[in-house]
């Protein structure tokens, strides 16, 4: 099942996904076209984020990076950074190394504390797309982030819904690509995550209780592409769908 957050008629409403002709179900059993929705961000209001960095060795190598870093780096994104499917993200006139990174997100289910990896999945409910923009002329030391970059508002687009866990057979082994008005930038696969989903889930929960809605961001294969404003992006994981974003000018 999917399950999309929408605004309809002065109202903010999750939605269910139908059907290869993508109509959506209201709560009230009325349907409407998809193309007629408003997107918004499918994120539970105080939901937790948390994102992975330098987490496939091939970027890591194409940033200049080792391909495995010693610990995790992981940092916080709050609420106002992310835009729904097919929303407007500000690029920075001086923003000229912006690109796109296409990223699995795991969306916790249930509270989460001390989980082993081989029962982390259980607690995960759901995966979506995030599409999260780095600016590399903002970052400290090229990579480390911060919130001139990570946090800046409508810049992490994500969706379009949230795809159930269970129609998910493995998370491990989904393609993900970037086009950037029609032109494929970024491919890679799951298949080459540092750190699996379930181990992320893991190591979170070691220190943190992950509660339902949190949402952790994977990491990002290579393929970097610095965009314009006017530039259309589409990131598209295997299995879960497309979510489209258009740079405008900030």
């Amino acid at each position: 099942m999917k399950r999309a957050r929408i605004a309809h008629r002065g109202r903010e409403i999750w939605v269910q996904v139908t059907g290869d002709d993508m109509r959506l179900l209201l709560p009230n059993g009325q349907e409407i076209a998809a193309q007629d929705a408003h997107w918004l961000a499918p994120v539970q209001p105080g939901a937790a984020c948390y994102a992975l960095g330098l987490n496939f060795a091939d970027h890591n190598r194409e940033l200049g990076f080792a391909p495995k870093q010693e610990k995790p780096l992981i940092f916080m994104k709050g609420g106002n950074c992310f835009v729904g499917h097919d929303g407007d993200t500000p690029r920075p006139a001086d923003g000229n190394q912006m690109h796109p990174e296409c990223e699995l997100v795991a969306i916790i289910g249930q509270p989460a504390r001390n989980v082993t990896q081989a029962e982390a999945l259980d607690y995960v409910s759901g995966y979506t797309i995030a599409n999260d923009y780095a600016i590399r002329e903002y970052l400290e030391n090229y990579y480390r982030p911060n919130a001139r970059v990570k946090n800046r508002d409508a810049t992490t687009p994500i969706g379009p819904w949230i795809v159930d866990s269970s129609d998910i057979a493995d998370p491990q082994a989904l393609a993900i690509s970037t086009e950037v008005n029609g032109v494929e930038v970024q491919h890679g696969s799951t298949a080459d995550m540092i750190m699996t989903a379930a181990e992320l889930v893991s190591y979170l929960s070691s220190s943190v209780t992950l509660m339902p809605g949190d949402m952790i961001l994977t990491g990002t294969p290579h393929g970097v592409h610095f965009c314009a404003a006017g530039d259309t992006v589409v990131s598209r994981i295997e299995g879960i769908g497309a979510l489209t974003n258009h740079l405008v000018p900030a």
